[in-house]
Order: structure tokens, then C-alpha cells, then sequence
């Protein structure tokens, strides 16, 4: 038999080589650690549907910064449970809020942490959905003054990023206004430029009880049946000032976030969301799968297909994994 001169087996035939000519590495450094804050003291509550990850009062922030930057993780982002809720989900944008109190925590105790904040209306609504609801149906303008709003308390409070994942026509234009108009033209939008209606999203609903009361989310959502329609939306964050694209999730997404990296030059992250998490954290515990393997491998795959940033709860276990 005759072989062809190139024999790919050469370059795999120990760990130093598959090493040397590995295509795609991970990093701590590309990982942004979710954090749920919640008002309180002393409280660090496990989240039953996402095995590992906790909700906390602002005292215990200093003490995870402290852990997330000895693991080489160097940036969080924030989603809060507010003690009140409104209509108008008039928390989101307090002065006293939970996220801002939660801001200026960490930056106190661990100012070398970048701090991203969500931002949206869903978690301060009492009814749950992202923006002004009227007649059952969310108010698109209506809503861009409040996200804004929020987005600059954000900035007031010490954020490095914000991240508005409403899914709003013309909200990143709107945000980018508000902030260049108070002098923080320095402050990043990483916008969730491609969000899907997906059902992977339970256990965060559960983790924030941000659940619309009344219907869903497909009126603003994404399709999960269209990926043409994902060049659009981002081609018009782009044109609005988006500084960094997300996809959101990432697992079933994949194909979108290679779309997106050959459209496009700028930074890419994908959200490795709740269910897709708590899928590999529930088949571990029952010894179906390799847990830290199948979590390697997963966020290998968003890497691959081109994201630059992820977005895990995964990040704490995948930090000591690739720090031996």
C-alpha cells in the first residue's frame, strides 16, 4: 500500500505535538463569570437548577472578586434581583439600586475587576417582560428612554461595560447618545446584538425571577428558525455604535457566531447560557458524561466557531482546569 507523503497522524502522536500545533486554545482571560446580587447580608444562595452558581448579597462580592481574580478571571458581569418591582421597573435605574450598590462594591474591594452590567427592564418589572408593557404588548420607543436610563446609572456607578440584552429596535444608538452626552463616550457597548426566543433560558429565569407573568418574549426575541435575519440585527448595533457583538445562546448558535465572525472585525462574545450549563452539570451528576470534558470541549466549540469573549457560568471550573 502507498501512503501519501503528508501522514497527519505525525502531528498527533503525543501531547507535546498535538499541543504545538493546537488551532484553538482557551483562556481565562476570554471568560466573563455571571453574578446574580441580591439584597441582603451574609447571604450566599445555591441556585437548585445551576449547580455551582450562587445568588448573593453585595457584602460577599469582595470575597468572589478575590477568588474570580486568583483563578485568572477578570471579568464579571452583573444581573440583579431588586427588593421592588414596578411597572415601569424604575430599580433598574436607582440611584441606591442593587446593581449600582453592587458596582461600587466591587470596584471598591477589587477596582483591577472589569465589571459589565445587563442591562434590561425584566428583572425590575413586576411583570416581567423587557420593557414598558401597554395592552399586552411591549412599547418599543417607550422603552429606549429607560434603558438608557439605566445604562448611565450603570456608567455613574463605576461600570467599565455595559451589555443592553432587551432586544429594543434602536436602543444601542440610544444608549450610545445618552452616555456621550454625560461624558462617558469611554464606556463599551457590548450589546446582545443576536438574541434568540430559546427555551434554554429557564434556569436564569429562575435564578433572577425575571419570567414574564404573561406571555413570552417572541414579540422582540429572536426566531430561533432564522440566521439571515442575525446579519441584520447586527449590521444595525453595528451602525448604532455597538463596540462588541454577542450571540446569545451559543451552544445551538454556533452557526451564527461564524456568521457574525466573517461579517464582521469586531469582537465577538457568545453567551454559554443557563440550560445549556445546567445540561452538562445534570448528566455529570448522574455519570453520563465527563463533566469537566464535555465543559472543555463545549466551550472549546464557541471559540472555534469564533467567539472572542464567553460568557459561562462554567468559568470558575474551566479557570482551574486550565491552571492545572
Amino acid at each position: 500500500m502507498v501512503f501519501p507523503e503528508y501522514r497527519s497522524r505525525r502531528l498527533r502522536r503525543n501531547p507535546q505535538l498535538r499541543s504545538l500545533v493546537r488551532e484553538t486554545r482557551l483562556s481565562t482571560e476570554q471568560f466573563i463569570y455571571p453574578l446574580f446580587v441580591m439584597p441582603g447580608k451574609g447571604i450566599r444562595q445555591a441556585i437548585p437548577s445551576m449547580p455551582g452558581v450562587f445568588r448573593m448579597s453585595v457584602d460577599q462580592l469582595g470575597a468572589e472578586a478575590k477568588e474570580l481574580l486568583g483563578l485568572g478571571i477578570q471579568h464579571v458581569i452583573l444581573f440583579g434581583l431588586p427588593a421592588h418591582k414596578d411597572a415601569g421597573g424604575s430599580g433598574g435605574h436607582a440611584k441606591d439600586g442593587i446593581i449600582q450598590t453592587a458596582i461600587r462594591e466591587l470596584k471598591n474591594k477589587a477596582p483591577q475587576l472589569m465589571v459589565s452590567t445587563d442591562v434590561c427592564m425584566c428583572e425590575y418589572t413586576d411583570h416581567g417582560h423587557c420593557g414598558i408593557l401597554e395592552d399586552g404588548q411591549v412599547n418599543n420607543d417607550a422603552t429606549l428612554e429607560i434603558l438608557a436610563k439605566i445604562a448611565l446609572s450603570h456608567a455613574q456607578a463605576g461600570a467599565d461595560m455595559v451589555a443592553p440584552s432587551d432586544m429594543m429596535d434602536g436602543r444601542v444608538a440610544e444608549i450610545r447618545a445618552v452616555l456621550d452626552e454625560n461624558n462617558f463616550d469611554m464606556v463599551p457597548i457590548m450589546s446582545y446584538a443576536v438574541k434568540y426566543a430559546s427555551a434554554f433560558y429557564g434556569p436564569f429565569r429562575d435564578a433572577a425571577n425575571c419570567a414574564p407573568q404573561e406571555g413570552d418574549r417572541q414579540g422582540y426575541q429572536m426566531d430561533p428558525a432564522n440566521s439571515r435575519e442575525a446579519l441584520r440585527e447586527a449590521t444595525l448595533d453595528v451602525d448604532e455604535g455597538a463596540d462588541i457583538l454577542m450571540v446569545k445562546p451559543a451552544v445551538a448558535y454556533l452557526d451564527i457566531i461564524r456568521s457574525l465572525r466573517d461579517e464582521f472585525d469586531l469582537p465577538i462574545a457568545a453567551y454559554h447560557v443557563s440550560g445549556e450549563y445546567a445540561m452538562i452539570k445534570a448528566a455529570a451528576a448522574n455519570g453520563w458524561i465527563d463533566g469537566d470534558r464535555v465543559m472543555h470541549e463545549t466551550l472549546l466549540s464557541i471559540s472555534r466557531a469564533g467567539a472572542d469573549i464567553i460568557i459561562t457560568y462554567g468559568a470558575k471550573e474551566m479557570a482551574k482546569l486550565l491552571n492545572g
